[in-house]
């Protein structure tokens, strides 16, 4: 059985989240464009694991952000949230 996080209206936002966010997208659509899961999005975001990309996923992942104006430069170093 999967144990589903509180969520704390104080606890820090994850640095990916709020790049989603501006792109305007739901874990899922984000997984999508890049070709992973929502659940891997979720753990990315939640600090529960530590991301890794594929070749054919980071350059989906180039192209997203590039089509909204952003480039790999402007990820933060860290996906998890920051205390």
């Amino acid at each position: 059985m999967i144990k589903k996080r509180e969520a704390l209206s104080n606890s820090p936002v994850s640095p990916l989240k709020k790049l989603r966010e501006e792109l305007g997208l739901s874990q899922e659509g984000f997984a999508r464009q890049i070709g992973t899961s929502a659940r891997t999005i979720s753990r990315w975001e939640a600090g529960d694991s530590i991301p890794t990309f594929t070749i054919a996923q980071m350059k989906s992942l180039d192209l997203l952000l590039r089509a909204n104006d952003k480039t790999l430069e402007d990820l933060p170093d860290r996906f998890a949230p920051l205390d």
